[in-house]
């Protein structure tokens, strides 16, 4: 069976918080954990390394390093204050940046953050950009609407890996005039590990991307009651989005061409690039 699109494991994208503002930001204390760091007082170190690289770097520190006090358990009941920080993709960034470069997990935390900012250069000038980088802006900003997505469709009483991949399902066949997401992946003629998603070009990402972003808020403004309706209500976003494309006399999604690349190789050229080039990254300057 083809593999579903749902919320992508990695570390970071599952301790990533939004303000109300749907800004992206982090907790040190979540950070440390997912950094194998065992004790606050080495995380610390890494923290105040961090701020000492952005200062030096001529941003301001507080802009990005936000320390707050807040209340722990210590076991039996009692509690203690502790000091957390929120941290913005740049402090992940330098955090990751100056962390125990032993660690396996603080590599692959080197490499999403230099790819989320990437991607968030790329964004600044999207018009300006080419086919590929166009699909990788797009995709990283489904996988984030996505989470929101599967947030508010658990709300909604879509617990089960099954009911969410019938979840999923509607939304797909609404779109794609009732093809499901193994007929869409036979005709695109994926391999079973593929996901669906990472073989659109970016004019089909953005009809997704259009459809999971209503979606969620439909089902905000709805809260349905079961995973039945809301079920129903990805199929009909869905097909609204689609009837609106016939009215419009646009290509339909099923009949856009599938990419030769996928978004896995296209991050890993991007990375290459990066790495070799003799520009710095914009978090650098």
């Amino acid at each position: 069976m083809p593999k579903l699109e749902a919320v992508e494991y990695i570390p970071f994208e599952s301790i990533k918080q939004f303000d109300e503002n749907r800004m992206e930001y982090w907790f040190a204390r979540d950070m440390q954990n997912t950094l194998l760091y065992t004790e606050w007082r080495n995380f610390h170190k890494v923290i105040d390394r961090a701020m000492l690289a952005c200062k030096n770097s001529g941003v301001n520190v507080n802009d990005h390093f936000v320390d707050f006090n807040k209340m722990v358990k210590i076991g039996s009941g009692a509690e203690k204050q502790v000091i957390d920080y929120k941290l913005t993709r740049y402090a992940c960034y330098l955090i990751v940046q100056n962390g125990d470069p032993r660690k396996e997990i603080i590599a692959l935390g080197q490499t999403y953050f230099a790819i989320q900012t990437r991607r968030q250069e790329l964004a600044d000038t999207f018009n300006q950009l080419d086919e590929n980088n166009k699909r990788l802006v797009v995709r990283g900003n489904i996988k984030q609407w996505n989470q929101l997505l599967a947030k508010a469709a658990h709300n909604a009483g879509v617990i089960t890996n099954d009911e969410f991949a019938i979840f999923q399902n509607a939304g797909y066949m609404g779109l794609y005039g009732g093809l499901t997401v193994a007929d869409i992946h036979m005709r695109k003629g994926l391999k079973d590990k593929d996901k669906i998603l990472d073989f659109m070009g970016s004019t089909e990402l953005i009809a997704n991307l259009f459809r999971i972003s209503q979606t969620e808020e439909k089902l905000k403004l709805d809260q349905p009651a079961s995973a039945v309706e809301a079920n129903n209500i990805h199929y009909q976003i869905a097909e609204k989005i689609r009837n609106a494309m016939t009215a419009m006399g646009t290509t339909l999604p099923e009949n856009l061409p599938t990419p030769e690349k996928s978004i896995q190789v296209i991050e890993r050229e991007e990375i290459k690039k990066l790495r070799n080039s003799k520009t710095k990254l914009m978090l650098d300057e």
